[in-house]
Order: C-alpha cells, then sequence, then structure tokens
C-alpha cells in the first residue's frame, strides 16, 4: 500500500506563556481532522502536542506538497488560532507568517516533515517532536542513528544496512542542499551538519534501495519572518526496523543530551531533554528544550499507537544530566556559550543597538 505520511506543527499559542497546548486547541483539531477523514482526505490522523507546540500527524495517498492536505493543515491552524484568540492565550497564531493560504504551507510558517513509501509488512515508525529548539537540532540524532556505529551496531553486522546510507543535507541560508552518502563521504558531510544553525539534515536513505528512511522539517521561522517570531520546534520522522535502525538505535542518541540552540526567546543554548509526553512542558526559563518519541505502527495506513517511547526510566540519568548541564549554563545568564553568538542575533535587539552606538565606536 502506497502511503504518505505528513507531520505538519504549528506554535497557534500557548498556555500558560510558552509552556503548553490548551485542551480547547486540541479538541478543534481533532474535529478538524475527524471532518476530514470522514471525507476520505485522511485515511488517519493523531493530534498531539509538544509545549506550546500542536503537532497534526496524518495518512493519506495524496502525495508529498499536496495542496489539499497542507490546505486542511493551515485551515486547521487558524481555526485553533481563533480559539486561541478567544481564550487570550499567548502568542496566538505566531507561527503562521502569511495571511491567506497559498499551495503549500512550507514557506507559511508550520514546520512539515513528510515521506512517500510502500507500507511494508510490518511498518514501525517513530516521530520525535521538540520544543523551545531549532530545526539542525536532528543533526546529531540523525548522524548517530543511521552513521556512527558505536550507536548502531546494525550498520556493522546487519546485512542489509551494511552499506550505509545517504543523507540530504540542506543549506538553510543559502536554500541549497546536496547529498552525502555515509560511510565514505562521513568527513565532507560532518563539516557542514556541524553547524546546525545553517545546515539541516532534511532527509536520509537507505543507499541501496533508495528508500526513504527519515524526513525531518527545516523550517527557519526567523528567516521566513525576517525577524524573531519564536523558536522553529522542529519534527521528524523516522522509519524503523527491517533494513532501517530498531527502535532502540533510533532512541539511543537521545540518552545523552545534545546541546541546542533555542530555549528562552530563541537566543540561548541549551541540553535536549528526552521527556514523556506528560512532561512536554517547558517551564524553566521557558525550557530546557523538549524532545518526545511517538511509537506507531502502520496497519494498511492507520496508527496503532502511540507508544510514549521515552517514558521509561532508562532515560532518567539523560533528564538528570539535562539538568545539571542547564544548571551550568543558567549561571552564564547574559554571557556566551548560554546566549547564543552575536551574529546570531540578528533577529534580537542587537542590530538596533548597535545602529545606535555606532557613533560611540572609535578608531583606536
Amino acid at each position: 500500500m502506497e502511503i504518505t505520511l505528513s507531520v505538519i506543527k504549528a506554535d497557534v499559542g500557548g498556555y500558560v506563556g510558552h509552556s503548553s497546548c490548551h485542551p480547547d486547541v486540541l479538541q478543534k483539531a481533532k474535529e478538524s481532522l475527524e471532518r476530514a477523514k470522514g471525507k476520505g482526505l485522511l485515511i488517519d490522523y493523531h493530534v498531539m502536542a509538544c509545549g506550546d507546540d500542536l503537532q497534526l500527524i496524518m495518512t493519506h495517498q495524496k502525495g508529498e506538497d499536496n495542496e489539499e492536505i497542507h490546505k486542511l493543515a493551515w485551515d486547521t491552524f487558524v481555526d485553533c488560532t481563533n480559539i486561541a484568540k478567544r481564550l487570550k492565550l499567548h502568542g496566538a497564531g505566531q507561527d503562521l507568517l502569511a495571511d491567506a493560504f497559498s499551495g503549500n504551507v512550507r514557506a507559511m510558517g508550520p514546520g512539515v516533515a513528510e515521506m512517500y513509501f510502500t507500507e511494508r509488512e510490518s511498518e514501525t515508525i517513530v516521530i520525535f517532536m521538540a520544543d523551545k529548539t531549532a530545526s539542525g537540532a536532528w543533526n546529531l540524532p540523525l548522524y548517530k542513528i543511521f552513521a556512527d556505529p558505536f550507536n548502531t551496531i546494525g550498520l556493522v553486522i546487519a546485512p542489509n544496512m551494511h552499506s550505509g546510507f545517504t543523507f540530504e543535507v540542506h543549506d538553510v541560508t543559502e536554500k541549497k542542499k546536496i547529498m552525502f552518502n555515509a560511510p565514505e563521504e562521513i568527513y565532507d558531510m560532518l563539516v557542514f551538519i556541524g553547524s546546525p544553525h545553517r545546515y539541516a539534515v532534511k532527509a536520509v536513505y537507505h543507499k541501496e534501495s533508495g528508500e526513504i528512511a527519515a524526513s525531518s522539517s527545516t523550517q527557519h521561522l526567523a528567516l521566513i519572518a525576517g525577524r524573531y517570531v519564536g523558536k522553529d520546534d522542529p519534527v521528524c520522522i523516522v522509519r524503523a526496523q527491517g533494513k532501517f535502525p530498531a527502535v532502540g538505535e533510533i532512541l539511543e542518541p537521545f540518552a545523552s543530551p545534545n546541546i541546542v540552540k533555542g530555549w528562552m526567546r530563541g537566543s540561548h543554548h541549551g541540553p535536549l531533554m528526552p521527556v514523556s509526553f506528560c512532561q512536554a512542558r517547558a517551564t524553566r526559563f521557558d525550557g530546557p528544550p523538549r524532545v518526545i518519541a511517538a511509537g506507531f505502527q502502520l496497519a494498511n495506513g492507520k496508527f496503532v499507537g502511540p507508544n510514549d517511547l521515552f517514558d521509561d526510566p532508562a532515560f532518567d540519568l539523560a533528564r538528570q544530566q539535562a539538568n545539571e548541564i542547564a544548571n551550568f549554563l543558567r549561571r552564564l545568564g547574559p554571557f556566551e556559550p548560554h546566549r547564543l553568538p552575536l551574529d546570531e542575533m540578528e533577529y534580537t535587539t542587537m542590530p538596533e543597538i548597535a545602529k545606535k552606538l555606532a557613533p560611540r565606536f572609535k578608531d583606536m
């Protein structure tokens, strides 16, 4: 069965502040997608929240970048924004950067991860959703999952994975893309994906078959809006088992907290903390950044799940380490490296202050 899995997210209003999503907003989204399912547009759907971000998880047979599916998501976000405005939620509609829908949502604010594939006899999917961080946050985990044998032993001992994977990397500043083959081009690739502010892993493919293995959202809100409007809060889909890494190999990178940019006002570095669904409520300094993992089986396009994969004491130490890293970084206050470097603060007050004080800078 040919399936398209679309995960489209947006921050349509926070409850309270930037911490979580209001139940009425989630209910409105469910009603919208249920109508679409009843009309045959969707095979199935699941509505979730990670922090203050509304997540629409949908299966259909319309293909990627389909106008009907993207318009459904946009209209759902607009309807949910109206609920948020009525409730006076914080930042209502902040991720909706356009006045009207125009073909697809990729350049309109919402984050999008999609993949088209033939459903296997057992189709295992892990969907990662993050809050208070930027689109490049998946670079290190995806590298470990698909290119690091110290993380993914299947790269060494599984015959159907031994030849490696191909990474599609996007330059989000210049709007260009490049493909890298792992393991032979790992060193070249790391030059770029080690700089997640500019380069983001968009997709990963099984090298031998060409089948898609992972897809992530790479939308950069500040670049779209030309000003700071909120964190990108990306999503990522990873197929598991068979010719792809096992679920345990996919989750393993999050056992060691990755330091990402985002956190308070999108202007700080902080640890990406793996949490259960109920703990995805960022409150400490609007953070620290959170990630949840929803596991599904697909059965003829219908969702079986989700399984809350980080709701496991095996990740307790990672959460403890994330809190320790957060404590250390918070002591630095407005100093780097807790605060982002000045060249990454262009969408804050920094340009205005620099312009105002320019006459006072004298040659030495």
